[in-house]
């Protein structure tokens, strides 16, 4: 495959998917400690990287959690911020300002502060209560978060007897990693394809549902609008028929991100609608991608994880046909703002 270290990737998500057990002994600490609630709190992509696990921590249980914006809640502040809150701050390089100032904030406010870093040696990872580290890099970071936060979600619902099959999930997930591996080298010709098709094209419409929209957004705006430069415009595949449906004409580029679960339903309706109007539309559906021995329901929870993957694959032939590599940038970290 271009430009990847195949034992390196494997290692990398094996990695994340290790920290089961000694994330699910500090959710338990933490809980048996009086915890009331869960913040997830982070900057930029890495914090919208926790909206799936957030999202089905709201979803499947009762325990009260919130996904913010760092700089927005330091504007904002929120009551139900306190002692009683665990806080989870991802930031790859553990350096972020807007991570650095709310996990400052948080502790001020005597929550318990829990980082998901790439470097145990960084400002975040030593200022935070407890510190998990994943030695990934930006090409390796979002499966890893992914899982990282589905292992929170999984764990707490578990010690609230909200969930019977944790173990079983965590089992699962212990294979995904080799599936992965199997996935991106299944992806590798499309994704070749899809680079030189769209290596001229300067806006495109991205779109999915259920943790696939979370990938839809990151990938359109942390990968295509920050690391090439390229346009894009992100929509909920719920929120495609109330405005966005007008910008689409034939030529115009839409990206469908068809996952698994009960939205799947959502995407297939864009599905049916788009190649009536335009011919440039690409559907990826993780559906298409053999897992042998996951099941429906952990299928359904990696789905997201799927997307990143075979999307990384697309990212990485991108820019060699563009002659723009990801690192490349014109103002982050080049400038003060």
């Amino acid at each position: 495959m271009l430009n990847f270290d195949e034992d390196r990737f494997v290692a990398i998500q094996a990695s994340a998917v290790a920290l089961a057990e000694s994330i699910d002994a500090l959710v338990g600490r933490l809980l048996n400690a009086g915890a009331q609630n869960l913040f997830f709190l982070g900057a930029g992509g890495a914090g919208v990287l926790m909206q799936p696990a957030a999202q089905l921590m709201q979803r499947e249980s009762a325990f009260p959690t919130f996904l913010e914006n760092a700089a927005e809640l330091l504007a904002v502040d929120s009551k139900n911020l306190g002692p009683q809150s665990i806080v989870v701050i991802p930031s790859l390089s553990g350096t972020t300002k807007e991570a650095l100032a709310i996990s400052e904030f948080a502790q001020k406010r005597g929550a318990t502060v829990v980082a998901l870093t790439g470097n145990d040696e960084s400002p975040l990872a030593k200022a935070a209560d407890h510190n998990f580290t994943v030695r990934a890099a930006d090409d390796t970071s979002s499966e890893s978060f992914y899982l990282q936060s589905l292992l929170i979600a999984l764990s707490i619902q578990k010690h609230r007897g909200e969930r019977e099959d944790y173990a079983e999930l965590v089992s699962g997930l212990k294979s995904l990693p080799g599936h992965l591996l199997e996935i991106k080298r299944a992806f590798e010709d499309r994704a070749a394809e899809l680079a030189i098709q769209f290596a001229d094209e300067r806006y495109h419409i991205f779109t999915g549902a259920g943790p696939s929209w979370t990938e839809s957004w990151y990938f359109a705006t942390c990968i295509l609008e920050e690391m090439q430069w390229i346009r894009t415009r992100p929509v909920h595949a719920s929120d495609f028929f109330h405005g966005t449906l007008e910008l689409v004409e034939k030529g115009v580029s839409v990206f469908l991100l068809k996952g698994e679960g009960p939205t799947r339903e959502l995407a297939e309706r864009v599905e049916r609608f788009v190649p009536t109007v335009t011919d440039t539309f690409t559907v990826i559906d993780t559906a298409d991608f053999a897992m042998p021995g996951v099941g429906a329901g952990l299928r359904a929870l990696v789905s997201h994880v799927v997307h990143a993957t075979v999307l990384e694959r697309f990212s990485a032939h991108l820019e060699k046909v563009r002659n723009h590599p990801l690192t490349t940038r014109r103002y982050y970290r080049r400038i003060d703002y």
